[in-house]
């Protein structure tokens, strides 16, 4: 199939290949319909969208247009003014965003919010504590069932550090670290979770070019070899378009385009709001 193929008219349960040569699944997640507002300011107007089986979908738009808050609705930071949003065919109803995480979304954040003093490795392993079922008196004493499950769970950390290329800095404190290095940190942490949908602000925002291209590899890694579908919110309009399989775009609360990125970058609406006039 090529970039011309009119998404909206697809089943929810169809398969489909991308521009990108992926192979994205049925729909995991769908977003009907949401409105948003915080008095008299309307943040988000009757946004429909959905998000496919192991795509990277990203949410793009000027300054102001609502894409972090579309992210807070989906993870429960927000609750919507109007609309649904339904995950593996259940709905969200004012649902906390513990609760999100619990049911498989993750979420990291464009301002970070790391432990500073503590090293690579226990930040990362901060993002194992939903995992665990021993208490936390018997994690803190790390006897019998708690030793085997902490060493279980530090395992699998591991292969995280290992993914993001972070072996040498595991026991360095995370705040002695460079900016580019403390970003894949918060994406370890997420990672730890396990989630079946990673919804990520800005996971680029403040790099240089080589850091940019260092997370742009780890996002297509942990896609590929976790499975793990991703939702993204970028300004870098060259890294939407190498890496996402569709993009959905917002102005001013409300949504103006979506569909595969050469489809969204032709689009004249897109052209005027975000990526500047022609000529």
């Amino acid at each position: 199939m090529n970039c011309s193929i009119n998404h909206a008219t697809l089943s929810p349960d169809t398969e489909l290949a991308t521009a990108t040569g992926r192979r994205i699944g049925p729909v995991i997640l769908d977003v009907r319909n949401i409105s948003l507002r915080f008095g008299g300011v309307k943040a988000l107007t009757n946004i429909s969208f959905n998000v496919r089986e192991h795509e990277i979908r990203a949410i793009i738009g000027p300054n102001g247009a609502g894409k972090s808050s579309m992210l807070n609705c989906i993870n429960g930071v927000y609750t919507p003014t109007e609309g649904s949003i339904t995950f593996r065919g259940q709905p969200f109803s004012r649902i906390r965003p513990h609760q999100v995480a619990a049911r498989g979304i993750g979420r990291t954040f464009q301002n970070l919010a790391l432990f500073n003093g503590m090293s690579v490795l226990d930040n990362i392993m901060s993002g194992r504590n939903m995992k665990m079922r021993s208490n936390l008196f018997l994690q803190a004493l790390r006897i019998g069932p708690a030793e085997r499950e902490e060493l279980q769970h530090r395992r699998f950390v591991e292969e995280i550090i290992e993914l993001l290329e972070i072996e040498a800095y595991r026991k360095v404190p995370v705040g002695q670290l460079p900016y580019g290095l403390q970003k894949r940190v918060d994406l370890g942490r997420a990672l730890a979770m396990e989630p079946t949908v990673l919804l990520m602000d800005e996971p680029m925002a403040g790099m240089n070019l080589e850091e940019k291209q260092d997370m742009c590899r780890f996002i297509l890694d942990v896609n590929e070899e976790y499975g793990t579908t991703i939702v993204l919110i970028e300004h870098d309009m060259s890294v939407v378009m190498d890496i996402s399989d569709r993009v959905v775009v917002l102005d001013y609360g409300k949504k103006i385009g979506d569909g595969p990125p050469a489809e969204v970058q032709a689009n004249e609406d897109v052209i005027r709001a975000y990526l500047g006039t022609s000529g």
